[in-house]
């Protein structure tokens, strides 16, 4: 009875947030006072705001179906052997069209030719995190690659029912400009910086980089908040001296517009900086990947095979990025041109355990510092972070 109040209690925080989710808009000029708003706004580093993404990567995707989701079934053979936990078993796992997805094709491949080792692995592809929520809810997914603060979102509005298994994504926020006057965040001053991402991580991690570098977001630049990554690519192409914040692959996206336009930082590298004069230890980190912590207590053979699995594909995708490219293309997340350009600044990664810990509990301190609704009001406990049997 305690179990099936559990379970109750978790659908009906999700079906909540997933009703919140909806009715939120993409532009959130207001500071995000509800958890809500937080995971409505928490994509907007990877895909941007639904329609956003496809606006901006029109000329790139290939042709998919008029269904924002797509769903990919059937699996494939791989090296690992299966136990007999594993066998005949089902494994459903969403992800963001977007770097988050790209580290999964190589299990993709292989989930298009039949059986793994007897798992049945099952993948839904969506263009914003609010699609993900309501699978979770509905139980249709085990696992989830989403961004980072929205995790933790899911944890705090579960009570504990969602859990993070690795670090997929590192930061992949840059600042571009068509020209070479910005060498360091302090060339920003006095300047005026086109961004998306308001009320969210894009806004969060810059003013806290900003303020690390001794700049007040508020007086010493003017940062002019769009509501889409795309708006701030069509700033780019009709300003001659203009700089913005953009995420992989929005970039490569704006550059193939616009070959002039040079990537002046990576914010990644400077958060390593300011991390390394601090004696900290975060990351600057965009996607995860989730479970549903009944899957993981009830199947934790499957969740170690997959875990493998996943990260093999990490590697060949990081390691042989033409393939990947066309194995991206193939499975519409991105053009194949795009995605090996893009691929190189698209920090995929596969981090887990203590490392990942310490990296990501780092991460969300800086985020509940400015806002504490970015990451569901509160810091999430030890045992949101899954560290293996």
């Amino acid at each position: 009875m305690k179990q099936l109040k559990r379970t109750a209690a978790f659908l009906a925080a999700l079906s909540l947030m997933a009703a919140g989710l909806s009715a939120c808009t993409a532009n959130t000029g207001n500071s995000t006072s509800s958890t809500s708003s937080a995971a409505r706004t928490a994509g907007a580093t990877e895909t941007g705001s639904g329609t956003s993404q496809e606006t901006a990567l029109q000329s790139s995707q290939t042709a998919s179906s008029d269904s924002q989701e797509t769903t990919l079934t059937g699996t494939g053979s791989a090296d690992t052997a299966a136990t007999d936990d594993t066998a005949d078993l089902t494994v459903t796992i969403g992800a963001l069209k977007g770097p988050t997805a790209m580290g999964m094709v190589q299990i993709m491949s292989q989930a298009e030719a039949g059986p793994v080792d007897g798992t049945d692995y099952q993948f839904s592809l969506s263009a914003s995190p609010d699609e993900i929520t309501p699978l979770l809810a509905k139980g249709e997914l085990d696992l989830a690659a989403v961004p980072a603060n929205l995790a933790a979102v899911l944890y705090n509005n579960t009570e504990g029912q969602i859990q993070v298994l690795d670090i997929n994504t590192l930061g992949v926020l840059y600042i571009v400009e068509n020209g070479d006057s910005v060498q360091s965040l302090a060339d920003l001053k006095g300047k005026t910086l086109y961004a998306s991402g308001k009320g969210a991580t894009p806004e969060y991690a810059l003013n806290y980089l900003l303020e690390k570098n001794g700049l007040d977001p508020e007086t010493d630049l003017t940062i002019e908040w769009k509501s889409e990554h795309a708006e701030c690519v069509a700033a780019l192409a009709q300003d001659p001296n203009g700089i913005a914040l953009l995420p992989e692959p929005f970039v490569t996206t704006a550059k193939t517009q616009n070959p002039e336009l040079r990537t002046a930082l990576d914010l990644s590298d400077i958060w390593d900086q300011v991390q390394a004069d601090d004696g900290g230890s975060s990351q600057l980190i965009t996607g995860v990947l989730v479970g549903r912590k009944a899957f993981i207590e009830e199947q934790p053979e499957a969740v170690a095979a997959f875990m493998t699995r996943y990260k093999a594909s990490v590697e060949f995708v990081n390691s042989d990025t033409a393939a990947a490219a066309e194995l991206i293309d193939h499975f519409g997340i991105v053009s194949q041109a795009v995605a090996q350009a893009a691929l190189p600044a698209c920090k995929i990664t596969f981090i887990d355990g203590e490392d990942m810990k310490t990296a990501l509990s780092g991460y969300l301190q800086v985020l509940a510092d400015q806002n504490p609704q970015a990451i569901g009001g509160q810091l999430p406990a030890d045992d949101f972070y899954y560290l293996g049997q």
